[in-house]
């Protein structure tokens, strides 16, 4: 029987965290455990930074955000005897169960703790939208969001001085922030994973444009991906059009969590606790098709992206 369910945070902090940590404490509380919150994600584990909480330690963070129990990344997690000794700190504090809130990499040491005996659960938070089991993570929305505000004012300038504007976003090995955020600013050019550089096009569109006196131009790309300062010099030199390059980082994580990720965050954490209570362990929480479920770790981090068809035909027809 679960008596005592312990919660952590690992990897990139994404907004509406918070809103899920407090959802799982109080949904907890309210069905008569003891929770607990272990600070420092998995680092925080193994050295047995673990408090018990109660329902004071959740008033005002759900619009907080970041992690309020921060985080922070263990490689060596990986290794049989640190899962060893993170179980062994999990059970000298007497805690049945544990929940995880991260993306792949927090599931990946969530699914080390279920190989160990220890049941877990995982819910889905990061900005960038990367986790196949489930149609949207936490966090996501609001990154979207930040990113949105961010480009409308590079179009305040960038229209001033009829320039070109070259936007790295975040989103690691996924696009779907380049991908949503292109679409919902009417870029004129979007470069992912899914949605690759067609240079020869791309140079045609702008040469036009050019030739128009538009007043500006936007291309929003995906990290990790090309040389953005490169790409700036080969558009002068081939449209005329003087460019700019932005990087927007890590204000992408930051901010209050819109009203639709922590709305998401509480349904996934009353989820967590309560496939913890019907005993479905070492499953992850999933958005399908608006509906939250649970799906075994294994099979969840077995999943591959398929790419948004629909979404990249949406983005070619309206550029």
């Amino acid at each position: 029987m679960i008596r005592r369910i312990a919660v952590l945070t690992s990897g990139g902090d994404a907004p509406g965290m918070n809103a899920a940590l407090r959802t799982c404490i109080r949904a907890g509380l309210y069905n008569g455990k003891e929770m607990y919150v272990i600070y420092d994600g998995y680092k925080g584990l193994v050295k047995g930074n673990i408090h018990q909480v109660n329902k004071d330690f959740t008033a005002d963070i759900i619009n907080r955000g970041g992690t309020i129990i921060r985080s922070a990344r263990l490689p060596e997690f990986k290794e049989p005897e640190v899962v060893k000794q993170a179980v062994q700190r999990l059970q000298d504090y007497e805690i049945d169960a544990l929940i995880g809130i991260g993306g792949d990499g927090t599931y990946r040491g969530l699914l080390d703790l279920a190989k160990a005996g220890f049941p877990v659960v995982g819910i889905p938070g990061t900005i960038d939208n990367d986790v196949a089991s489930t149609d949207e993570t936490i966090g996501f929305a609001t990154a979207l969001n930040t990113i949105c505000e961010c480009v409308d004012k590079i179009k305040d300038t960038s229209g001033s001085h009829q320039r070109c504007s070259i936007i790295e976003v975040m989103g690691r090995h996924c696009g779907d922030l380049a991908m949503y955020s292109g679409l919902a600013e009417g870029a004129e050019a979007v470069i992912s994973s899914d949605h690759p550089l067609k240079e020869d096009s791309l140079f045609r569109k702008l040469r036009k444009m050019k030739a128009q006196n538009k007043s500006h131009a936007i291309l929003i790309v995906s990290e990790n991906l090309i040389d953005i300062n490169e790409l700036a010099k080969r558009i002068e030199a081939e449209t005329g059009f003087d460019t700019r390059t932005e990087v927007l980082g890590r204000l992408q994580r930051g901010g209050t969590p819109v009203a639709h990720d922590r709305i998401l965050a509480s349904r996934m954490g009353t989820k967590a606790i309560s496939l913890l209570l019907e005993g479905n362990h070492n499953q992850v929480v999933c958005l399908r098709n608006n509906e939250i479920i649970g799906v075994p770790i294994e099979e969840a981090l077995s999943m591959k992206r398929e790419p948004k068809e629909n979404l990249i035909k949406m983005i070619d027809m309206l550029q």
